[in-house]
């Protein structure tokens, strides 16, 4: 089922997310079927990340699915992270021009480090740690920040944020959900 996204001003999207009880979700359908929906969601939209609190649900599971944005074999990546943490973020900073679905319409650069390390529960509830690099990092980061109630418009300059605040402005005044 494709599931309605949340725009911009909805505040569950400056929420910090919950974590999933293990005990109670373990092997739950309703949580398997809540990722096969993110999964066709982010497909109908062609996303490459989306994360829970972006369809209105306050906890920490996010996916990424980034097949599309290069020819190199270790850009092609598919995962479900659930109860996610960011063991340690660094490298080289990079800038990137990102945009994100709760977000139309806008694209910006943003300056993000090259590689984490993250550990995480997978849709079948095997807990992982991968050290991941370049654009896998870089969905990871941002759809990571949405768990944790941060936007890419946080690492926006006051300048940039004052040329888009229109575009906000509009959508802060919008009640409506949004799928493109």
């Amino acid at each position: 089922m494709i599931l309605p996204i949340i725009l911009y001003g909805n505040p569950i999207l400056r929420k910090k997310c919950i974590d999933i009880d293990i005990n109670i979700y373990y092997k739950d359908n309703r949580i398997n079927q809540l990722i096969k929906d993110m999964f066709e969601t982010l497909h109908k939209v062609n996303g490459i990340g989306l994360a829970a609190p972006q369809i209105g649900k306050n906890i920490r599971l996010f996916i990424v699915k980034t097949p599309y944005l290069s020819k190199k074999v270790n850009d092609n990546y598919q995962e479900v992270f659930i109860n996610a943490k960011i063991l340690k973020i660094y490298g080289e900073e990079c800038e990137f021009n990102e945009g994100c679905l709760s977000f139309p319409g806008i694209m910006e650069y943003v300056k993000r480090k090259s590689h984490i390390l993250i550990e995480y529960y997978d849709n079948n509830w095997n807990k992982k740690q991968k050290t991941l690099k370049g654009i896998c990092s870089r969905v990871i980061q941002h759809e990571y920040d949405h768990i944790e109630g941060k936007l890419f418009i946080d690492y926006f300059s006051s300048m940039k944020k004052k040329l888009i605040k229109k575009k906000l402005i509009i959508f802060l005044k919008s009640k409506k959900l949004f799928i493109r």
